[in-house]
């Protein structure tokens, strides 16, 4: 009978366990469709962009730019947007993490381009040929980079079939834990319902809303004021609805 060995990774000494690989998230998700679909479209749109500035025959370094779809353009500008376009396109085939990585990343880096390129607008610097058009292009490309490259990754709660977060994904499970700690969520179940569970709790609530109606519009009286005055160092609307229940039971 033979015996079949997986090969141990290079570097790995023997006798050690093999690292345990982070799951990736399934091509055919929603989310992962989203960010993969995502970064060709954009790649689409820049790579046009930049293939017909080269077919212009544009100087590399001209700061006074060519006009192009309203916008601005010179040599080097278009290989920037070729190449960007190259690699969103390459982080696509790959998967929808990398993909969802790499628009954050540029939609960061044009916002960064938009900023600068306005600062050096008519001036010697302005290698990139930027205009203003050019700048409200990056400003609006950048957004729909970050929008669609942070869904379903920089989110709290994400639900319980997000790929990313099933595969334990780094980004997702930083920001889930920086803030959700800030949430109210955060120390409640996720099943948790503050519902009425039986009809006496039902009406509990429709009458401490109408007492907090009433107080917000100065028509309580004297004794809802004093019952509303015993919820005040409640913390949880459970323990406001028992108190208020009990204090109807004692009137």
């Amino acid at each position: 009978m033979s015996i079949a060995y997986a090969p141990r990774p290079a570097g790995q000494p023997a006798g050690e366990p093999a690292p345990e690989r982070r799951p990736r998230p399934p091509l055919d998700h929603r989310v992962v469709l989203v960010h993969r679909l995502g970064a060709i479209t954009v790649a689409a749109v820049i790579a046009a962009f930049g293939v017909l500035g080269y077919l212009g025959g544009l100087s590399a370094f001209d700061t006074r730019g060519v006009p192009l779809f309203g916008l601005s353009t010179n040599g080097l500008l278009s290989t920037v947007s070729v190449v960007t376009a190259a690699v969103l396109v390459a982080t696509a085939a790959r998967g929808g993490r990398p993909a969802s990585t790499t628009m954050i990343l540029v939609g960061s880096a044009f916002l960064v381009a938009a900023f600068i390129g306005l600062a050096l607008l008519s001036t010697p610097y302005n290698l990139l040929a930027f205009r203003l058009p050019n700048v409200f292009f990056s400003i609006a490309a950048g957004l729909v980079l970050l929008t669609v490259g942070s869904h379903g990754r920089v989110t709290m709660h994400p639900p319980e079939d997000n790929p990313y977060r099933v595969a334990g994904d780094p980004l997702l499970t930083a920001f889930d834990a920086r803030f959700a700690s800030e949430s109210t969520l955060a120390v409640l179940p996720r099943d948790h319902q503050p519902r009425p569970s039986t009809r006496e709790d039902a009406r509990g609530d429709r009458e401490m809303a109408h007492a907090f109606r009433a107080q917000a519009r100065g028509l309580a009286d004297e004794a809802t004021r004093a019952r509303l005055a015993e919820l005040d160092g409640l913390l949880t609307h459970e323990e406001r609805r028992v108190a208020w229940l009990s204090s109807s039971r004692r009137s």
